[in-house]
C-alpha cells in the first residue's frame, strides 16, 4: 500500500509541471501547450438505512434489501454517515501540432476513487484519450466514456452516482468515429471494457458470481455502438435543443468448459444483449430541462440493474447450456434552474426488471447479474447548488425505494415484492480550477 501511495505522490509533481508547460507554449505555426484542470471536492452524507454503495458508501446505488434476525427486527435498518474527499479530480488535456490534417488533441484524467474498494484514496486513470478533428469527421481512440453516458445530457446531481443506476455509467477503451452532417452527427463504436465490466459465472463455482472483462474477450467481438444526435441553437429565442438516440450490441461467453462429475468438457456458449436509449436536452434562458429512456438486455456493465439466466441444459453429457437476457426499462428526468449564484434542480428516475427474453427450462435456473432480485425502483432527488466564482456549496436530498422481488416464475418475475427505502442528505464543498 505505502508504494502505491509513493508512487501517487510522485505524479502530482509531474502534473503541475506539465500543467506549467501552458504558460510558456510558444506562439509559434505549431504550438504546444498543456492545460491543467480539475477540482477538489468534499462530500458529507447520512444514509437513513444500510445501501448498495461502493467505496465505502460513496457512490450509492440502493437500498439494501431486508435481512430479518430471529426476533424478525431488520438488521439493515441501520443509518450511517460518512466524509470522503475521494471525488477529488485533475486533468491534463494536450493539444499540439496537426497530424494528418487533422487538430490533435490529448487527455488524461485521473481521481482518487480507487479501482476497487481495497484500494480507495490512490490514483486511478479515468480518461485517457486521443483525439483527431477534421473538417467534419472526428476520430477518438482511447478510453472515455461509453457512448450511452452522453456527455451533452446526463444528469447533474451533486452525488458522484450521477443518476445511476438509471444513467448508464462506464468508461470504456474504444474506437469511436464521429461524422457532422451540419447540426447532425453519426457516431459508431467499438469497446472494450475495463473498470466496468460484465458478470457471469465463476470457473472455480458457477454458482458465484464474477466480475471480468474476460467475458466480452473471449466473444472477440467488441461491444457495438450506432448513435445519431441532431444539435441545435437559436440566439433569438435563446434555446438550445440537443436530442438523439442510439444502439448497441454485445455477445459474451459465459464459460469455456462445464464440469460434469469431475470431467470438464470444453463448451461454446454465448448470450447476446441489445441496449437502446433515446434523449432529450432543451436549455432555455432561465431552465435547462433532460430526458433519458433505455432499454436494456444484460447491460451490467452500465452499473445496470440486468443480467442473464441459464436458459436450459442442451447437453447432459457435456453440460452445455443455453442463456438468455434480463430485460429492463429505465426512465430518468432532470429540470434545474440556469443561475449564476444558485441553482435548483430535481431528478427522478424509475427502472421496471421485465424478466427473461425467453422462457427459463426451471424457475430454479441460475441467474447472473447485477441487482437482478430487484423487481422496480424508482429514485427523486432535489438540490440547491451556491456559486461564488470557483468555489460552490451544494445540498442534495437522495430519496431512493427498491422493490425486491421473490418466488419467481420461468419468466423470472416474482410473485411477492417487499419495498425498502433509503434517504441520502449529502452536503458539498467543491473548488474548481
Amino acid at each position: 500500500m505505502k508504494k502505491h501511495m509513493n508512487k501517487s505522490l510522485l505524479i502530482l509533481p509531474a502534473l503541475l509541471f506539465l500543467g506549467g508547460i501552458n504558460i510558456h507554449a510558444q506562439e509559434t505555426e505549431n504550438k504546444f501547450s498543456v492545460k491543467l484542470s480539475g477540482f477538489v471536492k468534499n462530500d458529507f452524507f447520512f444514509d437513513s438505512r444500510e445501501t448498495v454503495a461502493v467505496r465505502e458508501g460513496h457512490f450509492l446505488l440502493w437500498p439494501t434489501a431486508e435481512s430479518m434476525d430471529v426476533n424478525g427486527h431488520d438488521i439493515n435498518a441501520k443509518s450511517n454517515f460518512n466524509f470522503l474527499a475521494i471525488q477529488s479530480r485533475l486533468n491534463v488535456a494536450a493539444t499540439g501540432p496537426d497530424a494528418f490534417g487533422a487538430k490533435t488533441l490529448a487527455v488524461i484524467e485521473a481521481d482518487f476513487f480507487g479501482q476497487a474498494n481495497d484500494n480507495i484514496n490512490l490514483f486511478r486513470l479515468r480518461l485517457a484519450f486521443i483525439k483527431l478533428n477534421w473538417k467534419s469527421t472526428e476520430l477518438l481512440t482511447g478510453q472515455n466514456w461509453n457512448p450511452l453516458f452522453v456527455t451533452g445530457c446526463f444528469p447533474g446531481t451533486v452525488s458522484f452516482n450521477t443518476g445511476t443506476p438509471f444513467q448508464s455509467f462506464a468508461r470504456n477503451p474504444q474506437i469511436r468515429i464521429t461524422q457532422h452532417f451540419g447540426g447532425l452527427q453519426l457516431i459508431v463504436a467499438a469497446l472494450a471494457q475495463r473498470d466496468f465490466t460484465s458478470r457471469g459465472p465463476d470457473p472455480a463455482n458457477n454458482a458465484a458470481i464474477m466480475v471480468s472483462s474476460e467475458f466480452l474477450r473471449n466473444s472477440n467481438v467488441p461491444d457495438l455502438h450506432f448513435q445519431m444526435h441532431y444539435h441545435v441553437k437559436d440566439a433569438e429565442s435563446n434555446t438550445d435543443l440537443l436530442m438523439g438516440a442510439g444502439v448497441a450490441y454485445k455477445t459474451i461467453v459465459p464459460r469455456l468448459y462445464s464440469v460434469v462429475g469431475t470431467q470438464k468438457y470444453q463448451v461454446d456458449e454465448k448470450v447476446g444483449g441489445l441496449t437502446s436509449m433515446a434523449f432529450a436536452r432543451l436549455k432555455l434562458k432561465a431552465v435547462t430541462i433532460k430526458l433519458q429512456g433505455r432499454y436494456g438486455e444484460n447491460n451490467t456493465d452500465l452499473l445496470a440493474v440486468s443480467g442473464f439466466a441459464v436458459k436450459s441444459v442442451e447437453d447432459s453429457l457435456t453440460g452445455k447450456q443455453s442463456y438468455t437476457p434480463l430485460k429492463g426499462t429505465t426512465l430518468w428526468g432532470e429540470i434545474h434552474t440556469n443561475g449564476q449564484s444558485i441553482q435548483f434542480g430535481i431528478f427522478a428516475g424509475y427502472h421496471k426488471n421485465q424478466g427473461t427474453k425467453e422462457e427459463m427450462s426451471s424457475a430454479a435456473n441460475m441467474i447472473y447479474g447485477l441487482g437482478n432480485n430487484i423487481e422496480s425502483m424508482y429514485r427523486i432527488s432535489p438540490r440547491v447548488i451556491f456559486f461564488s466564482n470557483k468555489l460552490e456549496f451544494a445540498c442534495e436530498l437522495e430519496y431512493t425505494s427498491a422493490n425486491y422481488g421473490s418466488d419467481y416464475d420461468v419468466h423470472y418475475k416474482p410473485a411477492t415484492t417487499s419495498t425498502t427505502a433509503n434517504m441520502r442528505v449529502l452536503l458539498s464543498a467543491r473548488y474548481n480550477f
